[in-house]
């Protein structure tokens, strides 16, 4: 029988180690969500089709990147995270070189929902950031913020990347070179990951912290739950319009895709800043402050856009945009730990993180459609500004509640 007994301890080196590694991993699985926005145009102009099916692949991804969260997470705490780590290197790699053989937008767009999103990039999110709440106590929030910072990393550093191989010898190749390269390093980081993690006595609560209630916000547990889910699904339509269009948006404008990846890239590295920042926000003035907070900030961001179309100008509000809107998806998971029982916090943050995924997917999608429909990115903003409103507002009225929830 294999030695279950753990080998290293909680907050050690050995910890600190595994968190490096789990970034660089998560760095390397969610590439595939900002290429497909990078490779969107070349796709569209080789297949012949609308802006909205040329978006069809990135809405099918999310949607699988979601369930495969699920499904990949439950493996992890049944197996351990290496094997769903090993399964997501394998598909990860097969999809990329599936897709960069595909012969029609209908192949293309499965194969990023099943291959990349399913059972692909799905294994580098959800177990890792289970995997790291495990290892540490004392520095558990922290380290979770850098885990999840992975994926604003692989925003931040593939844009450019995909962009240039695109340039140079076509989406296709880069399409392919990106599945040896995922399979190959994913592997080799996965099997780093064999050691389980030590059984953790739960960190006693704080006497100032927030106590969870029977009736969140003087309401049903369903009826708060699915304002939460209908939140995360309003704010991610919204944040999804410029992260997934901004490089055809800059090729409409004349400017290039070169430069609309570098906008990807820099919205996204900002975005990495203001998800640490939002953490310590958070632990200042809760999880439900910090969400209306990020929500108006993004409504601003977003406006932004509509008076601003120079390269300039483009360039800061890209910015500004990723420092704005880091900190809302993580703070869903707050929100859930303060106002609801303990015992079924993995299950609701799971269910809300599954309805953010689900608006990215939608957001995306409808973007193109509403370009399609109009020829223009201008109603497609002031759709996600709708959209952001409603976040919004769900988000005022729970503040306003809490105090029914005490």
């Amino acid at each position: 029988m294999p030695d279950t007994r753990p080998r290293h301890l909680p907050d050690s080196r050995y910890a600190t180690v595994r968190l490096m590694l789990t970034l660089m991993l998560m760095t390397i699985g969610s590439g595939g969500m900002y290429v497909v926005a990078v490779v969107l145009p070349a796709v569209q102009a080789e297949f012949g089709v609308s802006r909205a099916d040329a978006s069809l692949p990135y809405t099918l991804l999310m949607i699988g990147f979601g369930l495969g969260g699920v499904v990949m997470g439950r493996l992890a705490d049944r197996r351990g995270v290496m094997l769903p780590l090993l399964i997501g290197a394998a598909c990860l790699g097969a999809g990329f070189v599936a897709c960069g053989m595909s012969t029609g937008i209908v192949g293309f767009s499965i194969i990023h929902g099943l291959l990349i999103g399913l059972l692909g990039s799905s294994a580098s999110f959800a177990p890792l950031v289970a995997d790291t709440a495990l290892w540490f106590v004392k520095r558990r929030g922290i380290a979770v913020a850098v885990c999840a910072s992975g994926n604003y990393v692989a925003g931040a550093v593939w844009p450019p990347i995909a962009q240039h191989f695109v340039s140079t010898v076509g989406w296709r190749q880069t399409y392919i070179g990106l599945g040896l390269f995922c399979t190959v390093t994913m592997t080799l980081l996965a099997l780093c990951m064999r050691a389980r993690p030590p059984v953790l006595v739960a960190a006693p609560v704080r006497a100032n912290s927030a106590q969870p209630s029977e009736r969140p916000f003087g309401l049903s547990m369903g009826q708060a739950q699915g304002l939460l889910c209908v939140a995360g699904v309003a704010c991610c339509v919204a944040m999804s319009m410029p992260q997934v269009h901004i490089v055809a948006y800059c090729a409409d404008l004349g400017f290039g895709a070169a430069r609309g990846a570098e906008m990807l890239s820099l919205m996204l590295a900002c975005g990495i800043v203001s998800r640490l920042v939002s953490g310590l926000i958070c632990d200042r003035i809760g999880g439900i402050r910090t969400l209306l907070l990020g929500s108006v900030l993004q409504g601003v961001a977003l406006l932004l856009f509509l008076p601003f179309d120079g390269l300039v100008s483009l360039y800061l509000v890209s910015a500004l945009f990723g420092l704005f809107q880091g900190g809302i998806v993580p703070s869903y998971a707050i929100i859930v730990r303060e106002h609801f029982p303990p015992a079924e916090a993995g299950a609701r943050v799971g269910t809300v993180l599954m309805c953010t995924l689900f608006g990215m997917a939608l957001g995306g999608w409808m973007s193109g459609k509403v370009f399609d429909l109009t020829g223009s990115y201008h109603a497609a903003f002031i759709n996600g500004i709708a959209w952001n409103l409603l976040n919004g507002a769900i988000a005022f009225w729970l503040l306003r509640r809490s105090r029914l929830d005490r």
